[in-house]
């Protein structure tokens, strides 16, 4: 018998007949996240594929809708069947991206092979063995700084001090970014995620035009410095990417940039979205706080597997139907979207016992928090779980009593479950 652990109730206000969840209607989104987890556990009981119109989005031509695929088991078949459910056409976001999005977010989540296979060889051979240790290193490092100096101040915002420094810092290193910019990356990546956002997209701008002008600013600013690495090479990632050469092809200056932008904002933001909602997790559950802390070197394994996994920073990923095909019981048809809602195959009950808990010590843990098995899964789940450990470890080195002092600000998002800013108190002994 696993040990005690105090489960999320899901009793909630929200209307669980699922003819009234709509997921197209930003309000749902705005809900808590019991009561959305409450919405996806009728989904997979009810309506496991289910269609919903899309969203009405400034600028954007609306489309014919999608289908939601709540159950583990359809979104991991989908996932490993790329050349049926399609990455490349349209985006990966419910609405077609118009062609100046896709000309700056057209990294290789956005592509099917053989592309995505040449770009994923190249950024996999840049990695070698004693760069990735540098990495690993310098992760160790940075989390150590970033707590240190988060640790002088009686009490502040988590989100701002630590969780999105952290990952922004990693990555901007490891790319070879200056430190004077830094925040504007930061600037940039926040408006990528925002989902329109009011904090970050203020309400009268045009968010398709903020999303474009962010993708032209970080592509000018990655293609400036590749353009530098390509004629004097450092000791960083943007000259290893640059000059490596897999199958005598390299990376255009273009791919790059992609790639960086892809990069410095998924990379970013589900380090960043994990670790705050595993700060406010460890203070709702403080017997899970216990448990870790009691067996740190057994149980910060699975400790982080769970975080990912209760935390689901990317909620969806979509795919497109390239020809007609059956899977979980529904007949698609070519040109069909479908949306792999990784958050509501966490909660499987079929896959996980009391799924709704948070349990640090849970195995397996066949979660799909980086994605699901196939060609798309996280490139960086490698990363983003030795940054987990690392901050975990370094917060309870320095701040053991950490203590939550009010309630999560949620990004009003479908797409990034994201906490954008968490007060805390160091509460030292």
């Amino acid at each position: 018998m696993r040990p005690s652990v105090v489960e999320m109730s899901t009793a909630t206000t929200w209307p669980t007949a699922v003819d009234d969840i709509d997921l197209s209607d930003l309000a749902f989104w705005e809900r808590p996240l019991a009561e959305r987890d409450a919405a996806f556990a009728t989904l997979r009981a009810e309506r496991p594929i289910a269609f919903f119109p899309e969203p009405e989005l400034e600028g954007i031509e609306r489309g014919p809708g999608f289908y939601a695929i709540a159950r583990h088991a359809d979104v991991a078949e989908m996932s490993i069947r790329p050349d049926v459910f399609s990455s490349a056409k349209g985006a990966t976001s419910i609405p077609d991206m118009p062609e100046p999005l896709l000309e700056y977010y057209g990294s290789m989540i956005n592509l099917d092979n053989p592309r995505h296979a040449r770009l994923r060889r190249i950024v996999q051979a840049a990695f070698t063995p004693k760069r990735l240790q540098q990495l690993f290193d310098d992760v160790a490092r940075l989390a150590r700084s970033v707590v240190a100096d988060a640790a002088e101040k009686d009490e502040f915002d988590f989100v701002t001090e630590v969780s999105s420094p952290f990952p922004l810092i990693v990555i901007c290193d490891m790319m070879g970014i200056p430190p004077s910019e830094r925040d504007f990356v930061l600037h940039q990546t926040n408006v990528i995620l925002s989902g329109g956002d009011p904090e970050f997209i203020p309400e009268g701008t045009d968010p398709i035009g903020a999303f474009i002008q962010a993708g032209m600013d970080m592509s000018a600013l990655m293609t400036t410095i590749g353009e530098q690495r390509s004629a004097e090479p450092a000791d960083d990632l943007t000259s290893a990417l640059i000059n490596t050469e897999v199958d005598g092809e390299k990376l255009t200056f273009a791919e790059l940039a992609s790639f960086f932008i892809l990069l410095a904002a998924a990379g970013n933001e589900t380090t960043r979205t994990a670790t705050s909602h595993g700060v406010h997790l460890l203070h709702r559950f403080p017997d899970q706080k216990r448990a870790w802390l009691d067996d740190r070197e057994v149980v910060t394994t699975t400790a982080v597997e769970e975080i990912v996994r209760y935390a689901s920073p990317v909620i969806f990923m979509r795919r497109t139907v390239t020809r007609d095909v059956e899977v979980g019981g529904h007949e698609f048809r070519e040109g069909d979207k479908v949306s792999l809602q990784y958050n509501s195959a966490n909660r499987d009950e079929t896959v996980f016992a009391d799924p709704h808990a948070f349990d640090v010590r849970r195995d397996p843990n066949p979660h799909l928090g980086f994605g699901a098995r196939g060609p798309h899964f996280c490139l960086g789940a490698h990363l983003a779980r030795r940054e987990l450990a690392v901050i975990f470890n370094e917060l309870f080195e320095q701040l053991p009593d950490l203590a939550v002092t009010g309630e999560p600000d949620h990004l009003r998002s479908s797409f990034i479950n994201g906490i954008k800013h968490l007060p805390v108190a160091a509460n030292r002994r």
